[in-house]
């Protein structure tokens, strides 16, 4: 049977925040217990960019955390937290695991998403830079209302509106993390994975040639 590793009462307990847009954190979203080999488990991503998730090779007990965020409850919280029905909805998740200096530019998702969470599966965080800021308006990193550490474990969700503006200081370096859609519908799933994938191929192509 697969074991449940997030701690879903977390997620269900921690308070709405609504502005500058509905968002919530948690800073330990996965048991103790399972929180260093998830890390440790976590798939090899050298390069900058996302991956489908489909296209990596998953280890217990990283797949284990995966399959633990496509659940009924996983996705009953995000529907009772946002006011929004993502329970028959299309899901994507990607991940990333290096960022580089042109990554964290301030912008807002896709409308082709319905809600974003993100989990941050670092050991610890020492640097100043590379911590994601929910920010005010478009232009302005400093003007932030919230800002979050990509430790081992927080968890950041968001509705997606057409405000909700994010962002971090550049930072380059190791950044491991998992992007969990909530899309509008299965065209824009496909359109998504086939763009990542074809971003992934073409960063392996370069890569070889070097």
């Amino acid at each position: 049977m697969m074991k449940n590793v997030i701690k879903l009462d977390s997620l269900d307990n921690a308070p709405l925040q609504t502005v500058p847009f509905p968002y919530f954190k948690v800073e330990e979203s996965i048991y103790p217990d399972y929180i260093q080999g998830i890390i440790n488990s976590f798939p090899d991503i050298p390069d900058g960019g996302s991956y489908n998730v489909d296209d990596v090779v998953l280890d217990e007990p990283f797949k284990s955390l995966i399959e633990s965020i496509d659940t009924p409850e996983f996705r009953r919280i995000i529907c009772e937290k946002f006011d929004v029905q993502v329970m028959d909805l299309p899901m994507m998740i990607t991940l990333r695991g290096y960022s580089r200096q042109k990554d964290g530019r301030i912008h807002t998702d896709s409308k082709t998403k319905v809600a974003t969470i993100l989990i941050y599966l670092n050991e610890k965080w020492e640097a100043d830079t590379g911590k994601l800021r929910v920010l005010n308006n478009g232009h302005d990193m400093d003007d932030y209302v919230d800002e979050i550490s990509p430790g081992p474990g927080t968890l950041l969700a968001f509705k997606v509106t057409d405000n909700c503006w994010h962002g971090y200081p550049a930072f380059e370096g190791k950044r491991q993390s998992i992007q969990i859609n909530f899309l509008t519908s299965a065209a824009a799933g496909n359109k998504h994975r086939f763009f990542h994938r074809l971003s992934a191929k073409l960063k392996r192509l370069v890569s070889r040639r070097k």
